[in-house]
């Protein structure tokens, strides 16, 4: 049926245990229990994401999603979490197959701790050199994700990336790719130039299974494409990764809250590490009143460029027929 999709495909397939090579973005609030079993239960592969998950509440997550799938699926660790390598001990509690470690370079010890009880390292990377000293020191594939994304995103552009890395490391290496994709024709474009597989998030948030908030989903319908703009950052000292989600009032207020945290910094009142997490627990918090309280206009709504093609509430097995078809189409022509 999807048989050259699922031909170039194969690699990612047989890396991640699954019948597609489609990762489901790690979307904190939205990449839960319900969301992650309705993608492996399809034929996808589901991550969890822990973003700033205690690991008490990490336990009860991965055993909740166990108790809804048999399937393969992956849980997204935040690498500058001050309890990561707890949140590792969990995920080796329950036998995790995958890993995902993002935000940042691992610290030392994290790969060699997740690689320990069995897992595969998954890890994303800004440059072609860090990518290949990430591979070096034990990861076992790369996700390339481009600005196009939602969330926590890059400079680069992902059609930009996947000339720069796939040359280089798709004969070697397993390579996923991640950012601005909505339809299939694109997953066979990537594929064919050596990805074995590819990430969406946006494309899944509003899914049938998703618990994000009817509000949220419709922003998600109304939205197009140069609605979702990337956060500002205002202070050099304070290295804020930016963040793609829908213009409103939140994003407003985001970049008040970092001339805030720049004071404090200038006083003294905080250091560094301190100032870069009251920014991640803003973002958490702001996340969570547009996903589960549907407060669209001063939550953050984050989302991909590829929310204009995001219309309608579809189920997750629908999507990824769909995603299969398209791109068998455009490899047929």
């Amino acid at each position: 049926m999807h048989d050259k999709t699922r031909a170039l495909m194969q690699r990612g397939c047989q890396f991640l245990g699954t019948e597609y090579a489609i990762l489901c973005g790690a979307m904190s609030w939205v990449s839960e229990r319900n969301l992650v079993s309705a993608i492996s239960n399809a034929g996808g592969f589901g991550v969890i994401a822990c973003g700033a998950m205690t690991p008490d509440l990490l336990d009860t997550e991965i055993a909740a999603t166990k108790a809804l799938t048999a399937k393969p699926f992956g849980v997204n660790l935040i690498t500058m979490h001050p309890m990561l390598l707890d949140l590792i001990a969990v995920c080796a509690k329950h036998g995790v197959t995958h890993v995902v470690l993002a935000g940042g370079i691992p610290p030392k010890g994290s790969v060699e701790a997740i690689k320990e009880f069995g897992a595969k390292v998954l890890v994303f990377a800004p440059t072609l050199a860090l990518a290949k000293k990430l591979l070096r020191s034990g990861a076992d594939a790369l996700v390339i994700e481009g600005s196009e994304a939602g969330g926590h995103i890059g400079p680069v552009a992902t059609s930009v990336l996947a000339q720069e890395f796939l040359p280089e490391l798709s004969a070697e290496h397993v390579v996923f790719v991640a950012g601005g994709i909505g339809r299939g024709d694109m997953i066979a474009a990537y594929l064919e130039m050596g990805a074995v597989g590819v990430q969406l998030g946006t494309r899944f948030a509003c899914a049938t299974e998703s618990i994000a908030h009817p509000a949220f989903k419709k922003a998600f319908f109304r939205a197009n494409a140069r609605d979702a703009i990337t956060s500002v950052q205002v202070d050099p000292r304070l290295p804020v990764i930016p963040v793609r989600a829908l213009k409103n009032k939140g994003t407003e207020e985001f970049t008040a809250k970092q001339i805030e945290v720049a004071k404090l910094l200038d006083a003294g009142a905080v250091d560094m590490g301190e100032a870069q997490l009251q920014i991640e627990h803003f973002w958490a918090g702001a996340l969570r009143r547009a996903v589960i309280d549907g407060d669209v206009e001063s939550g953050s709504v984050m989302a991909g460029q590829s929310v204009g093609m995001v219309n309608s509430e579809e189920p997750v097995a629908e999507i990824i027929a769909q995603l299969m078809d398209q791109s068998e189409a455009a490899l047929a022509r």
